[in-house]
């Protein structure tokens, strides 16, 4: 699967605990579905110019939600978590 670096990072996942990662170095973004972790890695490392140690992943199953007298779910999507090198950081996730 041939996949370009914008469309293996879909978007960045802030949370007040992601922003608390933020200040580790840890940084979470929605990624592509079938994206692996070299995939994602290559991909930061492209988009953002930066230096990245690890990749942790996880897979989101889609929640039941009720909308009036029927039941649907949410999508499921995947969760990639970046560790980058020491003294790096991703600027336009830091809101500075």
């Amino acid at each position: 699967m041939k996949l370009e670096a914008h469309q293996i990072i879909l978007a960045p996942h802030i949370t007040e605990k992601t922003m608390r990662l933020m200040e580790e170095g840890k940084y979470t973004f929605w990624v592509h579905p079938k994206a692996n972790k070299p995939m994602i890695k290559k991909a930061v490392e492209e988009i953002f110019g930066v230096k990245v140690l690890w990749v942790n992943t996880m897979n989101m199953k889609g929640k039941v939600k009720r909308k009036g007298p029927w039941w649907t779910y949410t999508g499921t999507r995947k969760k990639a978590i970046v560790q980058l090198a020491p003294g790096q950081r991703i600027d336009i996730m830091e809101g500075r």
